[in-house]
C-alpha cells in the first residue's frame, strides 16, 4: 500500500548543503531520545511508540460505548479547548460529506455567548449527548459550556437519562471532573498522564468523535502505526520526518521565520489549525520558534497569494496535496461559451486545481519563497492517522532541534492569570 510522501524536489536552489547535513546528522539522536523518554519533556511522550503499547487507546470500549450511545442520540457535543477538540474536527471534517455530518458538534472553544445561546435552540429538536473533555474540569472555557448545556439537558431529560448521555474524557484518577463522572455514574475515559492534550488524537480524546461521527478508528490507528514504523525504521537520509525537520530548521536558520501550511483542499482547513496549535504552542518559547500560518488555496491564493510573491521574504511553504479526490466533475461544453472555458471542456476540475498548484508553486519558488509538498494518496482514516503521527514526531524533533521543550506551554498560562484577576476569582 502506498504511504504518505514528502517532495523536496523543488527546493534545490535553497539548500545550504553543509548545514541541512549538520542538522540530518542529529537526527538518529533525537529520535532516540523520543523513543526513550529521556530528554526535555519526556513524561510527555507516551504517544511516541504506536506500535508498541495501544492499552491507552481503550479501543474495543470506545466502540462499544458509541454503538450503545447512538441508540439514544442522533447528535454528541464534544466540548473542549485547544487539543481536546481541534484533532478530533479536523478528522471528522476531512472525511466527512461537506453538506450532511452534522452528528458532532463542538462547544467549549469560546467564550461567545451567541454561540452557546443559538447551539441550545438547535438542540431541542435533536436528540443529543455531551462528551465533555478536560483533564483537570476547571479549564474555564469547557467548564463554562458544560454547565450551560448540562443545564439544557436538565431541562430535556429526566436525571437517569441525562447520566447515560453524558461521556467524560479526563483524568485516570484525580481532577474536579474525574470527581463528577464518579460521583453521577458517568461513562468515563482516561486520558494517560504522560500525554498531553495537543498531542493525544490517538487516546479517547480524538477517538469517540471520530468513532461516534461514523469513522473507522481501528485503521485511523493503523495509519499512524504505519508512520510510526516508517520514521524509526527509515535510514536517516530517507526518512520522511528527518527531511521536514531539517527543511523547515534550515529555513529558520536562514530568516525564514514563518512556514505557511497551504492545502489545496478546504477540507482540511481544520488539519492546518490543528497543526498550528502543534507547532506553536510546542515550539514558541524562549524567544525561538517558527510561526506558523495556515491557508487554504486556491480561495487564498486571491487574498494572500500577492504577498507570497512578492512581499518580505521571510517565508517558506509545505504544501498538502491529495493525488485522488473522493469525487470528481468533469467541465462540460457549453454553445455560446460566454466565460470563454470551452477549452477546458472535457476536463476534470480535479485537473484545473493540481494546474493551480503547480503553477502557484512554481511562482513561489520563482519568487523566493522555498516549497516542498506532502502528498497524500487520499483522504481516509488511514492516511489521515499516518499524515497527523508524521506531524506530531516532526513537531517533537523540531522541538529538540531548537532545543526547547515541545511539550510544556508556560506561556499560556499568563492570559489565564490576567483574566482571571480581572473576573476576581479567588487566590488570584
Amino acid at each position: 500500500m502506498e504511504d504518505i510522501s514528502l517532495d523536496l524536489s523543488s527546493i534545490n536552489d535553497f539548500i545550504d548543503k553543509e548545514l541541512y547535513n549538520s542538522l540530518l546528522a542529529k537526527m538518529p539522536e533525537c529520535l532516540d531520545n523520543l523513543r526513550k523518554a529521556n530528554s526535555l519533556g519526556a513524561n510527555y511522550t507516551g504517544w511516541v511508540n504506536q506500535d508498541v503499547d495501544f492499552e491507552y487507546t481503550q479501543i474495543d470500549k470506545i466502540i462499544s460505548s458509541v454503538n450503545r450511545l447512538k441508540e439514544k442520540v442522533n447528535t454528541l457535543v464534544v466540548i473542549g479547548i485547544g487539543g481536546s477538540y481541534l484533532g478530533s474536527k479536523a478528522i471528522i471534517d476531512a472525511l466527512s460529506n461537506d453538506f450532511s455530518n452534522s452528528s458532532v458538534l463542538f462547544a467549549g472553544h469560546n467564550l461567545n455567548s451567541s454561540y452557546l445561546h443559538n447551539l441550545a435552540e438547535y438542540l431541542q429538536s435533536r436528540e443529543f449527548g455531551i462528551c465533555i473533555i478536560s483533564k483537570s474540569g476547571t479549564t474555564t472555557e469547557p467548564a463554562i459550556a458544560f454547565r450551560f448545556l448540562k443545564s439544557v439537558m436538565e431541562s430535556k431529560y429526566s436525571s437517569t437519562e441525562i447520566k447515560e448521555r453524558i461521556i467524560a474524557i479526563t483524568d485516570k484518577s484525580e481532577g474536579a471532573l474525574r470527581q463528577l463522572a464518579e460521583n453521577e455514574s458517568y461513562e468515563s475515559f482516561y486520558i494517560p498522564d504522560n500525554i498531553g492534550g495537543r498531542y493525544s488524537i490517538f487516546t479517547p480524546v480524538g477517538l469517540y468523535p471520530i468513532a461516534f461521527a461514523g469513522f473507522d478508528i481501528k485503521q485511523f490507528l493503523e495509519g499512524s502505526i504505519r508512520m510510526c514504523d516508517k520514521v524509526f525504521n527509515s535510514e536517516t537520509i530517507d526518512n520522511i520526518a528527518f527531511s521536514y525537520v531539517c527543511y523547515r530548521n534550515m529555513m529558520y536558520s536562514k530568516g525564514k521565520k514563518i512556514e505557511i501550511l497551504a492545502n489545496y483542499n478546504y477540507k482540511l482547513n481544520f488539519v492546518s489549525e490543528w497543526w498550528k496549535q502543534l507547532f506553536g504552542e510546542s515550539e514558541g518559547k524562549d524567544g525561538k520558534g517558527i510561526f506558523p500560518v495556515s491557508l487554504c488555496f486556491s480561495t487564498d491564493l486571491h487574498s494572500m497569494g500577492q504577498y507570497i510573491q512578492d512581499g518580505e521574504r521571510h517565508l517558506f511553504e509545505t504544501l498538502i496535496s491529495v493525488k485522488k479526490p473522493k469525487n470528481d466533475i468533469l467541465i462540460s461544453k457549453d454553445i455560446e461559451n460566454l466565460d470563454n472555458l470551452n477549452y477546458l471542456s472535457g476536463q476534470s476540475i480535479d485537473y484545473v486545481n493540481k494546474m493551480a498548484l503547480k503553477g502557484a508553486k512554481k511562482a513561489h519558488v520563482s519568487g523566493g519563497v522555498p516549497v516542498v509538498e506532502i502528498l497524500l494518496p487520499c483522504l481516509n482514516e488511514y492516511y489521515m492517522g499516518q499524515l497527523l503521527y508524521f506531524f506530531m514526531i516532526s513537531c517533537g524533533l523540531s522541538g529538540y532541534i531548537l532545543g526547547v521543550n515541545p511539550f510544556d506551554q508556560p506561556g499560556v498560562e499568563d492570559y489565564k492569570r490576567n483574566m482571571f484577576s480581572l473576573l476576581k476569582k479567588p487566590g488570584f
